[in-house]
């Protein structure tokens, strides 16, 4: 069963109240668990299942889950990526090196890619796919589980970062109180969309952000806040957290006093990630 811990967290003289998804277990955890724990429960109910196939980035965090996933159930994932750097493949790290080790292929094939987006592959019988990020119907049914450990919190707003958004639709969806977000991936257009092709309605509210961001790409004051926050006592994800705490800080007159920050893990991504920044920002 699902459970994280909620813990005070102040940070530049405001309190606030983190969900701390990053704890629920060494391996499988955040919001990656939540999504796939639909597929968790369906793995054990189906033992026919011997391969998951899926695509995205070469250091995914959703690959790193699925991967742990397939460990657990001693199978295969098949998953996808349109290039693996030369520098990568000699020296792995991060979600990449991790998923390595746990009997997993990360086949370079971008046709593929666009084959299984367009629903143009034939499945066995004994394969399942999953869509990138784990952007799935299938995902409500453990962060349903969320919002119900929220729901003594309902006067509280909820606030976490997206990149297709489907941790905080579904939330939103359960939880009787406010949920709100920022877009991390594409714009605000992109993350309506992402919703509209699960949910017509009740989607959480998008708060703007003073700056546009490139996704992957590194900025100073993306560094700078993550260490800040780090230096008081919690590290967070180094590609969404920076953004979405920006974003809570930049709007704290809409958000109030009663915040609820959703730490979705992602940390193994962060050795990659420190390492681009050490090496851009020397």
């Amino acid at each position: 069963m699902l459970n994280s811990p909620i813990q005070k967290f102040y940070f530049r003289d405001k309190s606030f109240l983190i969900k701390r998804d990053d704890l629920l277990h060494p391996d499988f955890s955040g919001n990656k668990a939540r999504k796939f724990y639909f597929y968790f429960k369906y793995l054990k109910n189906n033992p026919h299942i011997t391969k998951i196939i899926s695509y995205g980035s070469n250091q995914s965090n959703a690959m790193y889950s699925m991967s742990v996933l397939v460990k657990l159930f001693k199978i295969e994932l098949d998953y996808y990526v349109k290039y693996i750097p030369t520098n990568l493949k000699n020296n792995p790290i991060g979600n990449y090196k991790y998923t390595l080790l746990n009997n997993t292929k990360i086949i370079e094939n971008p046709q593929i890619i666009e084959e299984l987006k367009n629903n143009q592959i034939n499945l066995n019988p004994n394969e399942l796919f999953i869509k990138e990020g784990g952007a799935v119907k299938e995902a409500e049914f453990g962060i349903k589980l969320l919002a119900n450990e929220l729901k003594e919190y309902e006067n509280y707003n909820i606030f976490l970062p997206s990149g297709t958004g489907v941790t905080a639709l579904y939330l939103q969806k359960y939880f009787k109180g406010k949920v709100y977000t920022c877009s991390c991936v594409g714009d605000d257009k992109y993350l309506t969309k992402q919703w509209n092709e699960l949910e017509k309605e009740n989607h959480p509210i998008i708060l703007p952000k003073k700056k546009k961001f490139h996704f992957g790409k590194l900025y100073k004051e993306n560094y700078q806040i993550w260490l800040e926050l780090k230096e008081q006592g919690i590290e967070f994800d180094l590609l969404y957290d920076p953004i979405g705490w920006q974003v809570v800080m930049d709007n704290l007159d809409i958000l109030g006093d009663k915040v609820i920050y959703i730490h979705q893990g992602g940390l193994k991504g962060n050795e990659s990630m420190i390492e681009r920044y050490k090496y851009k920002f020397t």
